[in-house]
Formats: structure tokens, sequence, C-alpha cells
């Protein structure tokens, strides 16, 4: 079985697809797919089709959604030889249900493995090793996840949660690059970022590095002052103690006075505003 949920859904069988067009069935196949081999109990399948308020035939409708995706496993079995059956692909266990993968692939585990690898990489100084694994990990994103599914309440918390494991890796990959001196060439890809992720601190900081240590000083220091506006309007906060130590760098620095580095820590997200985020500067 191959899986796909880093993007559109794709749950494929022999090389057929067993993905369902219904919403719900679709929803309770993107769970047990996200988890494949392991147990995913009735009661979070039950709070991802109805939220709290479930009907009193739950179990029931969920069972018929189970058969519907058997269905369609059993005919993406045909032809096969005859080692699988639909009831050994998607299984029944005390308290819930198992989709097993037989040994496929997975791009969520994919991108763990590389991205794991990236980020020892990262911690060896091995920074082009780093970079390399980091972009291929990411390179598995080809939208957000389960972009086109609509998800209740355990989707979308391992929306956010794969979306968050994604922007620890581009932080990474970013900070490999700038260590390795390519500020440049980051500089459209950091445009873009900040103008999506308009609170992360760790993107405008390294944007502010790349822009400083491209001769672009004023930019840099432009970057850091929109940062603050929003910060200060939407979120209450000011900058960073690193971050402010970042513009202060640039302020009294030459061209090449700031070294390449982390700048401040992954912990700001667009979503969660100014959290956790570790005051240091890291020299290269």
């Amino acid at each position: 079985m191959d899986i796909d949920v880093l993007g559109a859904l794709a749950v494929r069988e022999n090389g057929i697809s067993i993905t369902p067009t219904a919403p719900k069935p679709r929803q309770v196949l993107a769970l047990l797919a996200l988890h494949a081999d392991q147990v995913v109990p009735v009661s979070a399948l039950i709070e991802e089709l109805w939220g709290g308020l479930p009907p009193r035939s739950a179990r029931t409708t969920l069972q018929t959604y189970v058969l519907q995706l058997r269905s369609l496993i059993a005919a993406a079995l045909e032809g096969g030889d005859g080692s699988r059956t639909a009831k050994d692909v998607l299984v029944t266990l005390p308290g819930g249900y198992l989709l097993n993968s037989g040994g496929g692939t997975s791009d969520v585990r994919e991108f763990d493995r590389l991205s794991g690898m990236g980020y020892r990489a990262m911690d060896a100084g091995d920074h082009p090793g780093a970079a390399r694994l980091l972009r291929e990990a990411l390179a598995l994103w080809s939208g957000p996840a389960f972009a086109d599914v609509h998800g209740g309440v355990q989707l979308d918390m391992e929306t956010r949660r794969l979306e968050e494991t994604r922007l620890c890796a581009l932080d990474q990959r970013i900070e490999a690059d700038l260590r390795l001196g390519r500020h440049r060439e980051l500089l459209a890809e950091l445009t873009v970022l900040v103008s999506r992720y308009r609170t992360h601190e760790n993107l405008h900081g390294q944007f502010m590095l790349a822009l400083h240590r491209s001769g672009r000083r004023g930019e840099a220091l432009d970057v850091y002052q929109r940062l603050r506006t929003t910060l200060v309007r939407d979120l209450g906060l000011e900058p960073s103690a690193a971050l402010r130590r970042l513009q202060r760098s640039i302020l009294m620095a030459g061209p090449d006075g700031v070294a390449a580095g982390r700048v401040v820590g992954a912990g700001a997200t667009a979503g969660a505003g100014v959290a956790d985020v570790r005051e240091r500067l890291v020299r290269a």
C-alpha cells in the first residue's frame, strides 16, 4: 500500500486508488492512513466524524463506512496473488481499526526519516548534507496536508502538527543554506515566507540576515520594523530579545559583521505567534 497525505489524500493498493469520494469515508481513510499500522480507536474516529455531538447510530454508521472502504480495497486486490483480503488490509481490532500498509510507502514516514537525518547532519556540522536531506524531505509536500479532505477535530489537529513539522524542517534547511553562504539565493523564498508567516520571528530574522549579508542593510532593518509593528498591533508583544540583538548588530556592523547562523528559535509560528522563542544568537 502506498500512502500520501502531504498534499492531496492518495491511498493505493496494488497501484489502484482506494480513496473514496464521499466526504465521511474519506475522513475515516485519512485518519487511518496517517496512523497506518497502528490501531485508531473507534472514539477517535467518531470524534473526527461528528465532533462532540455524535448521533446514537454513530458506531453503526462508522461500520458502514468501514465496509465501503473494504469494498474499494477488495476491488483493488482483485487480480493480485490472493495473499491479502480486504479484512487483512483494514483490520477490526478490539477498540478500533488498523490500516495494514503491508510494508508499503508513506510520505509522512519518509519525511520523518529524511528530516531526522537532516537534523542529525546539522548537529554534526554537516551543513551541505543537512541542506540536501531537508530539501528532499520538504519536496515530499505537494500542498497542505490533507488538502482535499474536509477534516474534523482529529484531522485538523494532525494537520496543524504536520504543518509545524514542515516549518521546523524549513527553518533548519534555511539555516543550513545561510551557513553555506547562500544568502542571495534565499532572498526570493524568504520574501514569500515572511509574507505568509507574518509573526514568525525566526523566518524574519533569517530574512534580515540574508538581506544584510547581501549588502541590503536598510531593507533588513525595514523587515524588523514591519515585524515589530505587526507583533505590537496584533499580539501586543515586542520582538524577542534575540531579534532585538540582531537588529542592533545590523545597525552597528559593517556589511560582513553579522555571522550567518541561527538567529532565534523556531517556536514562533504563523498561528501561534511568538511562543517559546529561544533568546540567543548562535555564531557560525
